[in-house]
């Protein structure tokens, strides 16, 4: 479990701190003392967690495209970090196949402008910047990916994120082969939580469908993924950057559930609607028509995590989809959301 006491007043860039993910992450280093800059685009939904939690204050917001030399080294200008998390990315997997091109610019060169901004900050100690599951190449066995493994990816999303783990590691290679700091990756199983309004991801359609009334559509209901909550991938990126900082050298870990992926998107519906509670649901239905080619299975193995890290996967899956559920449940009933994040991360330290 992260340590305040190496958090506190660390100064920290956090790149993509206004997305989904990026916003647990901003919330719970402002929540261990540390002084976080982030530099992300301005949030692309409507309602978006990051505003909720900006009324917080604290912390300094940079808005800026990492594509961008000069707003990438006004950030690191500004923060001069001693840790480099970058989370800023195009996510997306349907939108990868809609817009080709951004994605791999983004991936992939976003990247590499900032590796090339902190490559020689004075007092670095850790840069690690998160890639995904899916940066291996999946031939739907559901055997558990390990970090060894072949990477790949045949849809857009998939492979520039997988291109980004070959372009730093050159990078790293090339350049900061004498460098202090360590430079790592982190591939994390699929993210569910409290807070996600982006497009086409099974938690907000559920959400979204709820609210309107309708039959939520389904591409691939019987499709299984490494589902885990939020938190369980950002406390295992913290806990590795604390092990980078005091000496750990390892090119990349996974971070997956235990179960390594066995609940299928069917039964993320069933007991997300369960866990909400009261209220008007049409349930779901197969989506009709042809869809974009995903991965009908994808399992990692975070098995070389547990053992150099003191982190474990802390919520089984249907805890995860719960404590989901509950954050939306509360966000309807018009809740201090600021306030409630703040208790799930409070009650995720304490387990």
């Amino acid at each position: 479990m992260p340590r305040s006491e190496f958090w506190l007043g660390r100064r920290v860039l956090l790149t993509g701190h206004t997305g989904f993910k990026g916003s647990w992450a901003w919330a719970w280093l402002r929540e261990l003392g540390a002084e976080v800059t982030g530099l992300a685009l301005v949030p692309d939904t409507e309602p978006n967690l990051f505003a909720l939690l900006a009324a917080d204050g604290g912390g300094r917001s940079l808005i800026g495209d990492i594509r961008d030399p000069a707003a990438v080294r006004a950030a690191v200008a500004a923060s001069r970090p001693q840790v480099v998390i970058h989370m800023a990315a195009q996510a997306l997997v349907r939108r990868s196949y809609a817009e080709p091109i951004p994605t791999f610019d983004v991936n992939v060169l976003g990247t590499l402008q900032v590796l090339d901004a902190v490559r020689d900050q004075p007092g670095l100690q850790a840069c690690l910047v998160i890639t995904s599951d899916k940066v291996y190449e999946n031939d739907n066995s559901g055997r558990a990916f390990a970090e060894a493994d072949r990477l790949g990816g045949s849809d857009p999303y998939s492979a520039s994120k997988a291109a980004c783990e070959v372009a730093f590691s050159s990078f790293v290679r090339s350049f900061a082969a004498r460098s202090e700091a360590g430079w790592a990756t982190a591939r994390a199983g699929n993210v569910i939580g409290g807070g996600d309004w982006a497009p086409d991801r099974i938690v907000p359609d559920i959400w979204r469908a709820r609210r309107a009334r309708d039959v939520l559509l389904l591409r691939y209901p019987e499709a299984t993924r490494p589902w885990q909550h939020v938190l369980e991938p950002i406390a295992g990126y913290l806990d590795f950057i604390e092990a980078m900082a005091g000496g750990l050298r390892v090119p990349a870990l996974n971070f997956g559930p235990e179960d390594a992926g066995s609940i299928t998107v069917r039964e993320v519906v069933e007991q997300f609607q369960q866990a909400y509670g009261a209220g008007d649901h049409r349930g779901w239905a197969q989506a009709p028509g042809q869809h974009p080619k995903e991965a009908l299975t994808l399992a990692i193995d975070p098995g070389r995590a547990k053992e150099l890290l003191p982190w474990r996967p802390r919520l089984s899956a249907a805890e995860a989809i719960a404590w989901t559920a509950q954050w939306y449940a509360a966000y309807d009933r018009g809740e201090d959301m600021a306030a409630f994040t703040r208790s799930q991360i409070a009650a995720y330290q304490e387990r």
